[in-house]
């Protein structure tokens, strides 16, 4: 018995090595009353962050709800972007969710009698940056405030469906945690509003419910989608004997399984994500991700070869193989110059590499996922109110959803015909004869990957349509398509700047490509007239990070997921294909999702590229040399790319002085080029994501590192300090609010100003991580992945995987030295102003006018009131300004213009003409200023000109 007890405490502890915990919902919701109260005390709260943009490639939408009584209103739920309401037919939108905890949405519903919105947070499509919610959020006034209704713990929301004929009856299917097992999931429903709620489908604790659908008719008749599936950072099984469809005749309040043994619906293991449409009480449509194997057809003899030829080829058949034939496989498969036939061959007589290396050298997680030959979707029709099912399909769906089908599963029917469904997968389609045929209703402003879709019930091929890109509308069944995307929404993975004048900045966006645009661009609609949007696509795909070389800003490395990298010259918009390839015989690199690249800062030819082993180049990608072994613990068996570098950092006082991270938690530090490694990690926290790893710039020993546990669900932040090459660390994320950490970077001219982004804001410290603070004026909780400081401008660029990138001046933050912030009061220098005669009159027509603007910045060691006088340079004061001061960092803005007492004083020494402008004020002319400003006892002064 002792002896059992043993070997279950050791089991215990082996798996709780393996398995991180996720965070609970009680620590959560702790944690965003802790953010509260920082938004509230944060030193910086009035310093402004301003988006710029882009929006014209959008970002995921997840969900639509449409005003049944006028469908030019709607509500558009973006993944990770927040909730935003057009009454224009989508010409314009505003945001509705804001001043909410998150801008994560599953779902959203909306009774629109009473004006009441639902948000299910949390997004549904469980895809790598699909965000975790904090429940259900209900607003009764249009969105200006919100309320947090519970499920806490549901962290992502399939389907939210109110009764019609009572908005206080709500029912909602929740899919539960992304990474780990829990109990808040299935179906929940609330009859009082939210106020209570009964848990009424339980499945198990790896089983949610996807969707819910209801008859159009009839509340009471609802079916639920019921998905097992379990995520890992290296694999992802999105099927389960589990999954299936629950039918409720007494509005969600008991469920029965209908797609049992012999109801013609799929059972088992193989039962992937499935989409449901109610058309009346008797019909209901369900498309299905079928993860069971096809049938294996003999193929007929053919003449070109293929991968699967070699795995079981002994070396006799290799060799007797045609030389033309063989050159043909190899050229159309990538292999490298150097394996021509004959070179191949006489590596197989040789024994260095067998056949079956050919098959092994084109296979990586990726392609095998590809690879996998399952039946994929699928759509099953009852007429019989689910008792029986129909595979409506004669034939394979291909190329909808290809091998991810977990991201997809959305059918609708057209109200007004029962036979029009439509699917949503990589294309749209359509069908006429209820799914055994279908036509791609796309088009060239459409963008791929869709999920939602709305019908007119009263005008058929009036679509709202809802993808990767955006938003469009058809009111021709799909023919023609308007593209509706002025939401600044898009989704960074990662940005990077130049130093031209003005610098631009860059940045890959998920499934949105790469993209380029000044940072004071003026992002409006004169694009559609000039036909020249401020910011430019330069590559396609996932877009991934950004290296510009700093002598010709034109030659950027840039490329998409795993690993596709390409340098590209933007002057002769040409590019050339850079990834490092693996030798015949040795095992394919493994390259992240988002894998890592470095320009190296001592030498702009030089760049580094992270696999699971790292890559360098001398000559800008063209040949690569392998300087390290493999740097992870080796990868996992599964169907994601696992085990692989997600960060590189070059020290800027010494070249090759190298510091890399890994996806499964390892720290390496080279001190000579790759020449040799050590492992600096075993005493940081253990099997977490390696988000970042940061050389300091101010210190060659220091080190700085921030890992991640979004994958395990836990949103713990950890960021970690060393001061000597990483033999031992300090952990500074004191005070940061649970979520985890994204991005990190040091300051370039203080060394004691710090920023780190996570997954839900942006905080600053001032003293190397001792405290932090909040810094999120004018910017939403949303997730952030990456941050860059562009030293000459001193502005703080933040890329949002949600809410594309913000701008801050951090110029007066880098002031902040410890001297003074023990001062009462500390006014800013301002920059001079240059004079304008249009000031305050319109340059013509009805134009508005341009007016000035001063913003004097000063920190105040107490809240209280400040005065503020400017005078000339010969003392006589022109205005005089008082307002409230918060403690810390504020902002004063000044307009320019003349007091109606500071304007008398200045004429009586002054004989000069002033004139009025045409908005009525009367504007300094040029000349010397001076700023007085007195509060807590003191008074600080500063002098602007006027040019």
């Amino acid at each position: 018995m002792k002896h059992f007890q043993w070997f279950a405490l050791l089991l215990f502890f082996q798996l709780g090595m393996a398995q991180q915990n996720a965070t609970s919902a009680e620590k959560v919701m702790t944690s965003l009353a802790q953010k509260a109260q920082l938004a509230k005390t944060s030193s910086v709260k009035n310093i402004p962050l301003k988006n710029i943009g882009p929006s014209v490639m959008s970002g995921r939408v997840v969900d639509l709800d449409v005003n049944p009584n006028d469908p030019t209103e709607f509500y558009v739920a973006y993944a990770s972007g927040g909730l935003w309401h057009t009454t224009t037919n989508g010409i314009s939108f505003d945001p509705v969710l804001d001043n909410s905890d998150t801008q994560n949405i599953g779902d959203i519903a909306v009774e629109w009698n009473s004006n009441t919105i639902w948000v299910g947070t949390g997004e549904n499509n469980s895809s790598r940056s699909s965000y975790a919610g904090i429940g259900i959020l209900k607003s009764t006034d249009g969105g200006k405030t919100w309320a947090n209704m519970g499920l806490h713990d549901s962290h992502h929301i399939g389907r939210i469906i109110v009764n019609p004929n009572n908005p206080n009856e709500v029912v909602v299917g929740v899919t539960g945690h992304l990474y780990s097992p829990n109990t808040e999931r299935g179906v929940f429903k609330t009859t009082d509003g939210g106020q209570t709620w009964t848990h009424s489908l339980f499945v198990d604790e790896n089983t949610g419910i996807i969707d819910l659908a209801c008859s159009p008719n009839n509340f009471n008749i609802q079916y639920a989608a019921a998905w097992e599936k379990d995520r890992k950072a290296w694999n992802f099984s999105g099927n389960g004997a589990h999954s299936g469809i629950y039918k409720s005749v007494d509005g969600g309040s008991s469920w029965s399984l209908v797609t049992n043994e012999g109801s013609g619906f799929p059972t088992g293991d193989g039962v992937g994500r499935i989409g449901l449409a109610v058309f009346d009480d008797n019909t209901v449509y369900a498309v299905h991700d079928s993860q069971f194997r096809r049938e294996k057809k003999k193929e007929a003899q053919k003449d070109e070869l293929t991968k699967e030829d070699f795995r079981s080829m002994d070396s006799e058949t290799f060799l007797a193989l045609d030389d033309k034939k063989l050159n043909d496989f190899l050229k159309t498969n990538g292999f490298q110059e150097k394996y021509k036939a004959e070179n191949v061959k006489q590596m197989v007589r040789s024994g260095s590499v067998a056949p079956v290396d050919l098959t092994k050298y084109l296979e990586n997680a990726n392609s095998l996922l590809f690879d996998t030959p399952v039946v994929g979707a699928e759509v099953y029709r009852s007429d019989d109110a689910g008792g029986n099912w129909k595979k409506m399909n004669s034939d394979y769906i291909d190329d909808l959803f290809y091998s991810y089908g977990y991201y997809f599963a959305q059918i609708r029917v057209d109200p007004s015909a029962k036979d029009r469904i439509y699917l949503a997968g990589v294309p749209l389609v359509k069908s006429e004869d209820g799914g055994d045929t279908f036509t791609s209703i796309g088009k060239e402003n459409v963008h791929v990957d869709h999920h939602a879709l709305w019908i007119n019930p009263n005008r058929p091929g009036h679509l709202i349509n809802g993808n990767d890109g955006g938003v469009n509308i058809s009111y021709d069944d799909g023919e023609n398509w308007m593209k509706n995307n002025s939401p600044k929404v898009g989704q960074f993975y990662a940005i990077n700047i130049d130093h031209e004048t003005p610098y631009n900045v860059y940045g890959g966006l998920q499934d949105n490509g790469v993209w380029k645009g000044a940072h004071d661009n003026k992002e409006n609609k004169a694009w559609e007239q000039n036909g020249i949007n401020p910011w430019q696509m330069i590559l396609g795909g996932d877009g991934m990070q950004v290296q510009i070389d700093n002598r010709n800003s034109d030659i950027v490395y840039t490329g998409f997921q795993f690993g596709n990298y390409f340098r590209l010259d933007l002057s002769t918009k040409t590019s050339q294909y850079i990834q490092p390839k693996h030798e015949l015989g040795e095992s394919p690199y493994r390259f992240n999702w988002q894998t890592p690249i470095l320009l190296s800062e001592h030498n702009q030819d030089i760049l580094y590229l992270g696999g699971n082993k790292l890559h360098r180049s001398l000559n800008q990608g063209d040949d690569w040399e392998t300087i390290s072994e493999d740097l992870t613990s080796g990868g996992k068996t599964g169907n994601v790319a696992y085990g692989t570098i997600t960060t590189i950092s070059e020290s800027p006082f010494k070249f090759g002085l190298i510091y890399v991270g890994t996806d499964d938690g390892l720290i390496h530090v080279s001190k000579n080029g790759g020449g040799s490694w050590e492992q600096i990690s075993n005493s940081l926290s253990q099997n977490q994501w390696v988000s970042e790893v940061a050389a300091s710039k101010h210190k060659k020993e220091r080190i700085y590192a921030t890992l991640n546990g979004y994958r395990w669900d836990d949103f713990t932040p950890f960021i970690y300090v060393s001061d000597d090459y990483g033999k031992s660390w300090k952990q500074i994320s004191n005070g940061i609010p649970d979520a985890p950490v994204n991005a990190f970077v040091e300051d370039p001219e203080n060394e004691n100003l710090l920023f780190v982004g996570t997954d839900n804001g942006l905080y600053v410290s001032f003293n190397r991580g001792e405290d932090w603070e909040l810094f999120q004026n004018g910017m939403p909780n949303v997730a952030i992945h990456d941050l860059v400081i562009q030293s000459e401008a001193k502005h703080l660029l933040v890329g949002t995987h949600g809410r594309s990138i913000y701008k801050g001046d951090v110029s007066v933050l880098q002031q902040m030295t410890p001297e003074l912030w023990n001062k009462k009061l500390a006014l800013f220098k301002v920059e001079n102003i240059k004079h304008s005669k249009n000031w305050g009159n319109p340059t013509y027509g009805w134009v508005e006018p341009n007016t000035p603007g001063l913003d004097l910045t000063f920190y105040a060691s107490q809240s209280g009131t400040v005065n503020a006088s400017v005078s000339t340079a010969d003392g006589v004061e022109v205005s005089a300004i008082q307002m409230e001061a918060d403690k810390g960092l504020n902002i004063l803005s000044y307009d320019l213009a003349f007091s109606k007492k500071g304007k008398s004083n200045f004429l009586k020494k002054n004989k000069m003409k002033l004139e009025a402008a045409k908005n009525g004020k009367t504007y300094l002319p040029k000349g010397s200023y001076k700023v007085t400003l007195s509060g807590n006892g003191t008074s600080e002064e500063i002098e602007f000109k006027i040019e």
